[in-house]
Protein backbone atom coordinates (compact mmCIF):
# COMPACT_ATOMS: atom_id res chain seq x y z
CA UNK A 1 0.00 0.00 0.00
CA UNK A 2 1.31 3.36 -0.96
CA UNK A 3 1.78 6.37 1.20
CA UNK A 4 0.93 9.04 -2.08
CA UNK A 5 -1.98 11.25 -0.88
CA UNK A 6 -2.07 10.24 2.72
CA UNK A 7 -2.43 12.42 5.60
CA UNK A 8 -0.41 11.32 8.40
CA UNK A 9 -0.64 12.78 11.76
CA UNK A 10 3.03 12.18 13.89
CA UNK A 11 3.30 12.97 17.41
CA UNK A 12 6.42 13.82 19.04
CA UNK A 13 7.72 15.00 15.60
CA UNK A 14 9.87 17.94 16.62
CA UNK A 15 13.54 15.66 16.19
CA UNK A 16 14.60 11.73 16.31
CA UNK A 17 12.72 9.40 14.83
CA UNK A 18 9.33 11.52 14.73
CA UNK A 19 10.84 14.40 12.84
CA UNK A 20 12.71 11.82 10.19
CA UNK A 21 9.64 9.65 9.73
CA UNK A 22 7.88 13.16 8.83
CA UNK A 23 10.69 13.73 5.90
CA UNK A 24 10.65 10.23 4.58
CA UNK A 25 6.79 10.23 4.46
CA UNK A 26 6.58 13.52 2.54
CA UNK A 27 8.64 12.19 0.26
CA UNK A 28 6.60 9.17 -0.93
CA UNK A 29 3.69 11.67 -1.75
CA UNK A 30 2.12 11.58 2.10
CA UNK A 31 1.17 14.66 4.00
CA UNK A 32 2.63 14.34 6.82
CA UNK A 33 1.53 16.56 10.14
CA UNK A 34 4.23 17.53 13.08
CA UNK A 35 2.61 17.87 16.46
CA UNK A 36 4.74 18.30 19.43
CA UNK A 37 4.63 20.71 22.58
CA UNK A 38 7.68 22.45 21.46
CA UNK A 39 6.98 25.35 18.66
CA UNK A 40 10.61 26.03 18.31
CA UNK A 41 11.47 22.34 17.80
CA UNK A 42 8.58 21.72 15.54
CA UNK A 43 10.15 24.82 13.26
CA UNK A 44 13.49 23.18 12.95
CA UNK A 45 11.50 20.35 11.91
CA UNK A 46 9.55 21.68 9.07
CA UNK A 47 12.67 23.40 7.67
CA UNK A 48 13.98 20.21 7.00
CA UNK A 49 11.17 18.42 4.98
CA UNK A 50 10.50 19.01 1.10
CA UNK A 51 7.10 19.04 0.44
CA UNK A 52 3.85 19.84 1.62
CA UNK A 53 3.30 19.12 4.93
CA UNK A 54 1.72 21.07 7.87
CA UNK A 55 3.25 22.00 12.13
CA UNK A 56 0.72 21.94 15.05
CA UNK A 57 1.49 22.57 18.42
CA UNK A 58 -0.29 19.92 20.31
CA UNK A 59 0.60 18.30 24.00
CA UNK A 60 -0.53 14.32 24.55
CA UNK A 61 -1.22 14.88 28.15
CA UNK A 62 -4.28 17.25 27.34
CA UNK A 63 -7.37 15.58 26.17
CA UNK A 64 -8.73 18.80 24.88
CA UNK A 65 -5.42 19.65 22.95
CA UNK A 66 -5.28 16.79 21.23
CA UNK A 67 -9.40 16.34 20.61
CA UNK A 68 -8.66 20.10 19.37
CA UNK A 69 -5.89 18.89 17.07
CA UNK A 70 -7.36 15.85 15.70
CA UNK A 71 -10.90 18.15 14.49
CA UNK A 72 -8.70 20.28 13.20
CA UNK A 73 -6.56 18.20 10.98
CA UNK A 74 -10.13 16.63 9.70
CA UNK A 75 -12.40 19.77 9.08
CA UNK A 76 -8.95 21.06 7.26
CA UNK A 77 -8.06 17.96 5.16
CA UNK A 78 -11.09 16.05 5.06
CA UNK A 79 -9.18 12.44 7.20
CA UNK A 80 -6.44 11.20 8.59
CA UNK A 81 -5.19 8.48 7.18
CA UNK A 82 -2.51 7.37 9.66
CA UNK A 83 -1.47 8.19 13.10
CA UNK A 84 1.97 7.42 14.33
CA UNK A 85 1.94 7.58 17.87
CA UNK A 86 5.63 8.57 18.70
CA UNK A 87 5.36 10.71 21.43
CA UNK A 88 7.21 9.45 24.78
CA UNK A 89 10.44 10.16 26.92
CA UNK A 90 12.14 8.18 29.79
CA UNK A 91 14.42 8.40 32.69
CA UNK A 92 16.58 5.96 33.89
CA UNK A 93 16.52 5.45 37.84
CA UNK A 94 16.45 2.93 40.46
CA UNK A 95 12.85 2.87 41.91
CA UNK A 96 14.41 4.56 45.45
CA UNK A 97 15.30 7.60 43.57
CA UNK A 98 12.80 8.26 41.48
CA UNK A 99 9.78 9.92 42.99
CA UNK A 100 5.96 8.90 42.05
CA UNK A 101 5.39 12.05 40.14
CA UNK A 102 8.13 10.83 37.40
CA UNK A 103 6.16 7.25 36.83
CA UNK A 104 3.16 9.70 36.68
CA UNK A 105 4.30 12.03 34.14
CA UNK A 106 5.88 9.35 32.31
CA UNK A 107 2.62 7.02 32.04
CA UNK A 108 0.75 9.74 31.05
CA UNK A 109 2.94 10.63 28.09
CA UNK A 110 4.36 7.19 26.75
CA UNK A 111 0.66 5.51 27.61
CA UNK A 112 -2.10 7.64 28.06
CA UNK A 113 -0.99 10.09 25.42
CA UNK A 114 -1.30 7.48 22.51
CA UNK A 115 -4.68 6.05 24.43
CA UNK A 116 -6.07 10.02 23.90
CA UNK A 117 -4.62 10.54 20.36
CA UNK A 118 -6.86 6.81 19.64
CA UNK A 119 -9.45 7.52 21.22
CA UNK A 120 -9.80 11.11 19.07
CA UNK A 121 -9.09 10.03 15.86
CA UNK A 122 -10.38 6.32 15.83
CA UNK A 123 -14.57 7.67 15.42
CA UNK A 124 -13.37 9.32 12.46
CA UNK A 125 -12.17 6.32 11.32
CA UNK A 126 -14.73 3.73 12.45
CA UNK A 127 -16.81 5.86 10.39
CA UNK A 128 -14.88 5.79 6.78
CA UNK A 129 -13.94 1.91 7.73
CA UNK A 130 -10.48 2.37 7.14
CA UNK A 131 -7.04 3.45 9.02
CA UNK A 132 -3.96 2.80 10.69
CA UNK A 133 -2.66 3.42 13.93
CA UNK A 134 1.02 3.15 14.33
CA UNK A 135 2.29 2.58 17.71
CA UNK A 136 6.07 3.11 18.61
CA UNK A 137 6.50 0.82 22.10
CA UNK A 138 9.98 -0.60 22.97
CA UNK A 139 12.13 -4.13 23.11
CA UNK A 140 11.94 -2.45 26.71
CA UNK A 141 8.38 -3.78 26.29
CA UNK A 142 9.02 -6.85 26.55
CA UNK A 143 12.28 -7.15 28.53
CA UNK A 144 12.45 -5.47 31.72
CA UNK A 145 15.68 -4.03 33.14
CA UNK A 146 17.73 -2.25 35.90
CA UNK A 147 16.94 1.06 36.72
CA UNK A 148 13.79 0.97 34.11
CA UNK A 149 11.20 0.47 35.86
CA UNK A 150 9.24 3.46 35.05
CA UNK A 151 9.74 3.76 31.23
CA UNK A 152 9.36 -0.32 30.89
CA UNK A 153 5.63 -0.23 32.65
CA UNK A 154 4.97 2.22 29.94
CA UNK A 155 6.05 0.16 27.09
CA UNK A 156 4.46 -2.78 28.43
CA UNK A 157 1.14 -0.81 28.67
CA UNK A 158 1.56 0.19 24.71
CA UNK A 159 1.89 -3.38 23.88
CA UNK A 160 -0.99 -4.69 25.90
CA UNK A 161 -2.89 -1.79 24.28
CA UNK A 162 -1.96 -2.43 21.10
CA UNK A 163 -2.65 -6.26 21.25
CA UNK A 164 -5.69 -5.84 22.45
CA UNK A 165 -7.14 -3.02 20.03
CA UNK A 166 -5.68 -5.21 16.89
CA UNK A 167 -8.05 -7.85 18.50
CA UNK A 168 -10.83 -5.11 18.73
CA UNK A 169 -10.99 -3.35 15.58
CA UNK A 170 -10.62 -6.69 13.75
CA UNK A 171 -12.63 -6.50 10.41
CA UNK A 172 -13.03 -2.86 10.52
CA UNK A 173 -10.35 -1.92 7.80
CA UNK A 174 -8.02 -0.20 10.98
CA UNK A 175 -5.16 -1.74 10.97
CA UNK A 176 -2.94 -1.40 14.59
CA UNK A 177 0.84 -1.94 14.79
CA UNK A 178 3.63 -1.76 17.27
CA UNK A 179 7.32 -1.14 16.55
CA UNK A 180 9.68 -1.91 19.28
CA UNK A 181 13.16 -0.97 18.93
CA UNK A 182 16.30 -1.23 20.97
CA UNK A 183 18.25 2.06 21.72
CA UNK A 184 18.47 4.92 18.99
CA UNK A 185 20.90 7.18 18.53
CA UNK A 186 18.27 9.86 19.28
CA UNK A 187 18.00 13.15 21.72
CA UNK A 188 15.81 10.91 23.62
CA UNK A 189 19.21 9.79 26.17
CA UNK A 190 19.88 13.39 26.87
CA UNK A 191 17.10 13.19 29.41
CA UNK A 192 17.01 9.33 29.94
CA UNK A 193 20.91 9.10 30.59
CA UNK A 194 22.33 12.53 31.34
CA UNK A 195 25.67 11.19 32.47
CA UNK A 196 26.18 9.47 29.19
CA UNK A 197 26.93 5.93 31.01
CA UNK A 198 24.39 3.72 29.61
CA UNK A 199 24.82 5.48 25.66
CA UNK A 200 28.73 4.25 26.08
CA UNK A 201 27.86 1.22 27.27
CA UNK A 202 25.44 0.09 24.41
CA UNK A 203 26.81 2.58 21.79
CA UNK A 204 27.53 -0.97 19.43
CA UNK A 205 23.88 -1.70 19.73
CA UNK A 206 22.23 1.47 19.04
CA UNK A 207 20.73 1.88 15.42
CA UNK A 208 20.71 5.02 13.61
CA UNK A 209 17.87 7.01 13.85
CA UNK A 210 17.42 6.84 10.09
CA UNK A 211 16.95 2.94 10.43
CA UNK A 212 14.31 3.29 12.76
CA UNK A 213 11.86 5.96 10.49
CA UNK A 214 12.80 3.87 7.88
CA UNK A 215 10.95 0.70 9.15
CA UNK A 216 8.24 2.91 10.06
CA UNK A 217 7.34 3.95 7.08
CA UNK A 218 7.44 0.29 5.53
CA UNK A 219 5.08 -0.58 8.40
CA UNK A 220 2.81 2.19 6.91
CA UNK A 221 2.90 0.82 3.56
CA UNK A 222 2.55 -2.54 4.74
CA UNK A 223 0.40 -2.57 7.68
CA UNK A 224 2.66 -5.08 9.61
CA UNK A 225 1.37 -5.73 12.83
CA UNK A 226 4.89 -6.08 15.13
CA UNK A 227 8.45 -5.86 14.45
CA UNK A 228 10.87 -5.72 17.04
CA UNK A 229 14.43 -4.04 15.72
CA UNK A 230 17.45 -4.76 15.86
CA UNK A 231 17.03 -8.92 14.60
CA UNK A 232 19.56 -9.19 17.46
CA UNK A 233 16.93 -7.52 19.62
CA UNK A 234 13.98 -9.76 18.40
CA UNK A 235 16.03 -12.80 18.82
CA UNK A 236 16.48 -11.84 22.32
CA UNK A 237 13.06 -11.23 23.28
CA UNK A 238 12.50 -15.00 21.66
CA UNK A 239 14.63 -16.48 23.30
CA UNK A 240 13.69 -14.71 26.87
CA UNK A 241 9.84 -15.92 26.10
CA UNK A 242 10.88 -19.54 25.49
CA UNK A 243 13.27 -19.84 28.23
CA UNK A 244 12.08 -16.97 31.07
CA UNK A 245 14.02 -18.21 34.11
CA UNK A 246 17.36 -19.08 32.42
CA UNK A 247 17.16 -15.55 30.35
CA UNK A 248 16.46 -14.31 34.23
CA UNK A 249 19.91 -15.55 35.07
CA UNK A 250 21.77 -14.66 32.28
CA UNK A 251 19.66 -11.21 30.83
CA UNK A 252 20.44 -9.77 34.36
CA UNK A 253 23.59 -8.79 33.84
CA UNK A 254 24.01 -8.27 30.19
CA UNK A 255 20.98 -5.54 30.85
CA UNK A 256 22.90 -3.87 33.78
CA UNK A 257 24.04 -1.39 32.06
CA UNK A 258 22.15 2.09 32.93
Amino acid sequence: MGLQGKIVLITGASSGIGALTAQFVAERGALPILTARSQAKLAEASAAIRGEHAVMQMDVTSDEDVERVVQHIIAQYGRIDIVLNNAGFGAFKRITDMPIAEYAAMMDVNYMGIVRCTKAVLPHMLERGEGHIVNVASIAGKIGSPKSTGYTATKHAVLGFTNALRMELAGTGIAVSAVNPGPIDTPFFDLADPSGQYVNNVRWFMMPAEKVARHLVRVMETRKSEVDLPWLGALGTRLYHLFPRLANRVAGKLLNKK
